[in-house]
């Protein structure tokens, strides 16, 4: 799904988002030079993969928060993990680099990627996603969020990041 067609089915499923289009942007430093609303909800995705490149990862987390792979492979037991290559995210979720968003799911034809979810936004009024570009940011509701990826039928996790 494209921009529009993520917008249309965040209608269809009766979902409620705010969105602000933007210049491109492809890291936290990026969204903190756009000066966005809403800077508590910003979100940080991070796409992997296992070494055997069997089992995809999308992972978001509050936006200043750090992530150590290898006590996230420690916690949840996967195989050693490193970032999914530019073919694999752009095959799995046909997104560039710099789009990586929860809402890339929505292209995940066979939802083989397992979402992780930081606990942080479990209940948050917002999290901030891209609606698959870069040049745009959406706001919804934490819960919403879920909803939309589990009615797509990725797997969805809550972890304490």
């Amino acid at each position: 799904m494209d921009e529009q067609e993520t917008l249309s089915y965040l209608t269809k499923l009766g979902i409620n988002y705010q969105i602000v289009h933007h210049k491109a942007v492809f890291t936290m430093d990026d969204v903190q030079k756009v000066k966005l609303p809403h800077p508590e909800a910003d979100a940080k995705n991070l796409f992997i993969r296992d070494d055997k490149k069997r089992n995809y990862y999308l992972l978001t987390v509050k936006g200043d928060k750090r992530v150590d792979l290898k006590q996230f492979r420690q916690a949840n037991n996967t195989r050693r993990l490193s970032f999914a290559s530019p073919d694999d995210l752009r095959q799995i979720l046909n997104l560039l680099p710099g789009s990586v968003t929860p809402l890339g799911l929505l292209n995940d034809q066979e939802c083989r990627v397992s979402f992780y979810l930081d606990s942080y936004f479990e209940n948050q009024p917002l999290i901030a996603v891209h609606p698959n570009t870069n040049t745009a940011t959406i706001w919804l509701d934490g819960t919403d969020l879920l909803k939309v990826i589990k009615h797509h039928g990725n797997q969805v996790h809550i972890i304490n990041f």
